[in-house]
């Protein structure tokens, strides 16, 4: 295989990154039993040692797998690339697969719906369904939203690791944005700690005052909370039973979404250790 040339659209090419590109698509093309280092260097045009180094590098990483077969030595492609492969499909048909469903949600309940990830810790809104009726409320898709005031981010933080938790609050910090924002790490960890168990989040007017959200978390089917759903309300005329009622709902068409991404409803996930 000849050496990549730089065209104008390719202005940085890292030749280590794209041989090691090469060596997967080589791995893809080649026999399910594996292929040895010659093959491998041979498909992809470079020196055996080059080749070595580059299986070995990747070996590590769990992108190449390698087993030995009488006295060779044969690689296939790893197990990372599968995990990868499911999030790359969830990640691409979850806004097409949840619109339905945030539809029904919004029909039901007569309230804008959502659908958000987060995104370097940010919740970020990538699909939405807006309210029947001249007054609506919105919000534009793509903006980055603190996680500790959104009802999606505290439903997506609740199925973290506390310390990964930790690591996104201290680097994005904890504004105040009105005066029911929860600022405190202790205080927000026990919010998520009741969200995890109810299997739902609030935002009590705590981005906007005199406005709540109320948000579930969807999971893939590894068990993974890979977005959530939320509805938007005004406060005035909504009791604390009748959220914790719209807290039902939205968890449940969260469950749907869930259900067709193949991954478990709330109920059947595992208790956070």
């Amino acid at each position: 295989m000849p050496e990549p040339t730089e065209t104008a659209d390719d202005k940085y090419p890292l030749r280590s990154v794209g041989r090691a590109l090469d060596v997967l698509e080589a791995l893809g093309a080649g026999a399910s039993k594996g292929m040895s280092v010659g093959e491998i260097a041979e498909a992809i045009g470079v020196s055996r040692s080059t080749a070595f180094t580059l299986l070995q590098t990747m070996v590590a990483r769990g992108f190449v797998a390698d087993t030995r077969i009488g006295g060779a030595r044969l690689y296939r492609l790893g197990l990372a690339l599968v995990h990868l492969g499911d999030r790359a499909v969830a990640e691409m048909g979850i806004t097409q697969m949840a619109t339905p469903v945030l539809q029904q949600l919004t029909d039901a309940t007569q309230l804008t719906s959502r659908l958000a990830v987060l995104d370097d810790g940010y919740a970020v809104a990538i699909g939405r369904v807006d309210a029947p009726g001249p007054f609506r409320m919105t919000a534009s898709l793509g903006r980055r939203e603190l996680p500790h005031c959104s009802s999606v981010g505290k439903a997506l933080l609740a199925r973290l690791p506390s310390e990964q938790v930790m690591a996104i609050l201290t680097r994005l910090g904890m504004p105040r944005r009105t005066e029911h924002t929860l600022t405190s790490h202790a205080a927000l960890i026990a919010d998520l700690e009741q969200t995890a168990v109810r299997g739902y989040a609030f935002d009590n007017e705590e981005d906007n005052i005199g406005v709540v959200c109320v948000g579930a978390a969807v999971y893939d089917r590894s068990g993974q909370a890979v977005a959530a759903i939320s509805v938007t309300s005004m406060k005035l005329g909504r009791s604390e039973a009748d959220l914790h009622q719209l807290g039902g709902a939205v968890r449940a068409y969260a469950d749907r979404i869930s259900m067709l991404l193949g991954g478990p409803v709330y109920a059947a996930l595992p208790p956070l250790t």
